[in-house]
């Protein structure tokens, strides 16, 4: 094989190569031999057809096959022998072929740059940390005695109340006729939250329990089936039992319901998880302040091809952007991904398969009852496996530069972290409408 350079301009590399015919004669032979094997035709035993009948029929097939085989495999080499980093599929332009003759093609290569990474002594970012207080957890603890509520018989003779709850049974009718759903048996609902169909709730206020109660209701507007859509609907209620809410005492039992050792752990498990609900937030602040600088501190060539394959994506899913603002957000995005990349390469950050797994068990865990749609949904889909996978290793790259940058610690109530998460919220927001409005504007000249 004979490779020569035959244009370099940028990032834009054209390699011209010759494939020596003898060598491709060989691997037909090859390939013929292997078709003998297979090809059972009418006046020959299997594995019995003469080569030149073989070829006579097939030829044309297998050395398109070969040749195939030979572009892909011959390409892979060049670019792996001169150690070339590639953006995007080489682009295959055949100059001369044919049986008995050199193969001769070109192939176009986008390359990544070469990127000089700077030092992270100029680097400077803020590490929040929040403080909590115990009002805000004892507040927390009381919205989990009021949530997590536990139910008590009503006396045979109570009147249900806001606030009850109601076991009953069902039957319902649509213009007087029974539909597919329309019974229900223990079925129970708290009054007053409205769950079951709008203004439902109401008219089982004041029954007793073996009451019979004929509620009217309307089926939601995104019912199924269409044509019950938003149909005036007449149940039938049996009242099965009223239980009325007991008040939970927050003490270790509580505590133990919900999972904890005793209270104490409770709290602490309260604490952590109001303090990680606004450090996911301000970590994505530090984060921005820490791209924002290495995007300015680096100067790189993108290549063409990979800023204009995210364009293509990007514009379908943003019409109300400005081609220019989505070129301009391309460019950004691809050259932090090449330098956080470089900075992972670099410095031998790498994915394991055991947190790939670890990432899905969490997702898991944060979606009880889901598991098996969850663990469906990663082993069809692999490129959402991949996407986890690149996401982790972003979050890794990210952690390693946060260790060497110069961090600013802040720590920061409740309160004060609320006002820095909004102001943040606000700024990009108002980025966003300014776009637009820039969108509006040139679409009218």
């Amino acid at each position: 094989m004979k490779v020569e350079v035959q244009s370099k301009k940028g990032l834009k590399t054209t390699l011209s190569i010759i494939i020596d015919k003898a060598e491709i004669k060989k691997k037909l032979d090859i390939k013929l031999v292997e078709y003998q094997s297979q090809i059972d035709l009418k006046g020959f035993r299997k594995g019995k057809v003469p080569p030149l009948v073989i070829k006579n029929q097939f030829g044309k097939a297998i050395y398109g096959e070969v040749i195939d085989r030979i572009l892909k495999e011959s390409t892979t080499k060049v670019i792996q022998d001169k150690k070339l980093k590639v953006a995007g599929q080489p682009k295959i332009d055949l100059k001369t072929f044919g049986e008995g003759k050199d193969l001769n093609f070109e192939i176009q290569l986008d390359l990544l740059p070469n990127i000089k990474l700077q030092s992270f002594d100029k680097l400077i970012a803020t590490d929040f940390s929040v403080r909590v207080e115990k009002e805000e957890t004892d507040d927390r603890l009381k919205n989990l005695a009021s949530e997590y509520k536990t139910f008590e018989d009503k006396q045979d003779n109570s009147k249900s109340e806001i606030g009850d709850q109601i076991i009953f049974n069902y039957k319902a009718t649509v213009d007087g006729k029974e539909f597919e759903g329309s019974t229900g048996k223990d079925v129970a609902i708290e009054l007053g939250k409205d769950l079951f169909l709008k203004n439902f709730d109401k008219q089982l206020v004041g029954v007793k329990k073996k009451d019979k109660k004929k509620v009217t209701a309307f089926l939601p507007q995104n019912h199924p089936k269409k044509e019950l859509a938003n149909k005036e609907t007449i149940f039938e209620c049996e009242i099965q039992n009223i239980k009325f809410p007991k008040k939970n005492k927050l003490d270790d039992e509580f505590a133990k319901k919900l999972g904890a050792k005793n209270l104490s752990d409770l709290t602490d498990k309260i604490k952590d998880q109001i303090s990680s609900q606004y450090l996911s937030a301000l970590n994505s602040i530090t984060k921005k302040e820490i791209l924002d600088q290495l995007e300015k501190s680096h100067k790189i060539e993108i290549p063409k091809n990979l800023i204009d394959n995210e364009v293509e994506a990007a514009s379908k899913n943003q019409n109300l952007n400005s081609k220019e603002n989505i070129i301009k957000d391309a460019e950004k995005r691809i050259k932090l991904g090449l330098i956080l990349n470089e900075y992972g390469e670099v410095n031998k950050i790498k994915v394991s398969e055991q947190e790939i797994k670890d990432e899905i068990q969490k997702q898991v865990k944060s979606m009880p009852g889901q598991e098996k749609l969850v663990f469906d949904y990663y082993q069809k889909n692999p490129s959402a496996t991949q996407h986890l996978q690149s996401t982790i290793y972003e979050e890794k790259i990210i952690k390693f530069i946060k260790l060497k940058a110069k961090l600013s610690k802040k720590e920061l109530r409740i309160k004060e972290a609320e006002k820095i998460i909004m102001k943040f919220n606000e700024d990009s927001k108002a980025k966003t409408t300014s776009q637009l409005k820039k969108k509006k504007s040139s679409s009218k000249k």
